[in-house]
């Protein structure tokens, strides 16, 4: 009897047997596993267009899941934050702080953006005659900034939250935060379900970034295959400036700021290649936005801070966005031979800060700032049409320099108050009230 029974036990060596193939793929970083997906997507959007097109849903649904919990975990992250800080009044300064940050570094960014585009004359001879202005067609609405406040002071909460409005939340959340902190411990009951909710939704953008090699697979295959590469040819030198003047923000502006501030540039970028990865095949900061704020805050940017300066930046931090659209309205000036002496180019830079304040964190949100600013200066639709063929090429970049430019101005906006608060000689730390309570809501989405 008892040989019968060890029989069994002693056969059964179910774990002792390798992991299957997909579990092995399962543990290989999403990093790899969206560059896999990057060459994947492009040859099956090379060799078979027709399914390549219709791989678009992939991207579609990953884009939806993420949209879906932005809002619900942005909100309460908000909340949460403006609750902690010690007063209004520091609520004020951090918010002054960032719209300061936003407008100073967006205006050196457009300036060497037409100063690169200037020196390099792309757009000469360029073949804008033969764009077609019906490509445009449900993008040139412009920009309304009667629409634009409204939509940040929503009449309905309830309505802005299921139109998906990020600003308008951001508002109400400032609201509600400030409203917690001045009714002090009678608000500690809808903290601890914001917290919950917060260590909820965090898990569920774990599951959800697990998935988006798919949505990578998608994008790539629905862009190869719908765009082609037949525009590249006359449109390479655009390309060229553009990808040039990333690299400058992202290789030389963005660590002389850092090395302002004594941030540790390096270790940032490590810290969110990966997310920024993902931003740049998918072309959305905001399939990001969630575990972005937990990796900032492994990197020791307080919750307070990060909560609140980057879902702001989605809306008026979009450095890469109007770096590509000042060489863009440049690039169709010398095309159509439009002047680009230095009075008008200073006009295209001073049109740009204001227009692109607001734009959304979508897919080629930018064409439609572009528009509006091409607009107002003069420049015909048609030739904006043109550079939608190679838009998703120059749009995968600025959107990853949206994303590393975001989390610098987090960082710069907390390190700015922990200076202010060692200068004080105060025991405040300005993040210290926060953190006891979060290492389990950012741990999940950091895997």
């Amino acid at each position: 009897m008892d040989t019968a029974h060890r029989r069994p036990t002693h056969a059964d060596t179910p774990p002792t047997r390798p992991p299957g193939f997909l579990r092995r793929c399962m543990n290989v970083p999403i990093g790899i596993q969206s560059i896999v997906a990057v060459g994947l997507g492009a040859l099956i959007g090379s060799l078979a267009p027709a399914a390549g097109e219709q791989m678009k849903i992939l991207g579609d649904v990953f884009l939806n899941l993420v949209q879906v919990v932005v809002l619900p975990l942005v909100f309460p992250l908000i909340v949460l934050g403006i609750a902690r800080m010690e007063s209004v009044k520091k609520v004020g300064r951090i918010a002054g702080k960032a719209i300061l940050y936003f407008e100073l570094v967006t205006t050196v960014i457009l300036l060497i953006a037409v100063g690169l585009a200037k020196v390099t004359g792309i757009g000469k001879g360029a073949p804008v005659h033969g764009a077609d202005a019906k490509d445009l067609h449900g993008l040139s609405q412009g920009i309304d900034f009667h629409e634009l406040v409204l939509h940040a002071v929503p009449k309905n909460i309830f309505a802005a939250f299921g139109e998906g409005n990020l600003l308008g939340a951001i508002v109400f959340a400032l609201l509600v935060g400030i409203a917690m902190a001045a009714i002090g411990e009678k608000s500690e009951p809808f903290a601890a379900v914001l917290e919950s909710v917060a260590a909820v939704m965090f898990k569920v953008v774990g599951y959800v970034i697990r998935i988006a090699p798919l949505g990578v697979l998608g994008f790539i295959s629905y862009d190869v295959a719908h765009y082609g590469f037949g525009n590249l040819r006359s449109l390479l030198g655009f390309i060229a400036v553009v990808y040039a003047g990333l690299a400058i923000v992202i290789g030389a502006l963005f660590p002389l700021i850092a090395a302002i501030y004594r941030i540790r540039y390096v270790e940032l970028l490590k810290t969110i290649a990966g997310l920024a990865g993902i931003a740049f095949v998918t072309r959305s900061s905001e399939s990001v936005l969630a575990p972005l704020m937990g990796k900032l805050e492994e990197f020791g940017v307080s919750r307070s801070t990060t909560s609140f300066v980057v879902p702001l930046g989605y809306s008026f931090n979009t450095d890469g966005s109007v770096l590509y659209q000042a060489a863009a309205l440049v690039f169709l000036a010398n095309a159509y031979g439009a002047d680009t002496s230095l009075p008008a180019l200073l006009l295209m830079v001073g049109v740009l800060v204001i227009l692109s304040k607001g734009m959304a964190g979508v897919a080629s949100a930018s064409i439609v700032v572009l528009i509006a600013a091409g607009n107002s200066i003069g420049l015909p639709a048609e030739g904006i049409a043109l550079l939608l063929g190679v838009d998703f090429i120059v749009d995968m970049a600025r959107t990853g320099v949206n994303v590393v430019g975001n989390s610098l101005a987090a960082t710069v906006v907390d390190s700015s108050e922990k200076r202010r608060a060692a200068k004080r000689g105060s025991g405040e730390t300005s993040h210290t009230p926060a953190e006891p309570k979060t290492p389990s809501l950012h741990k999940e989405p950091a895997q």
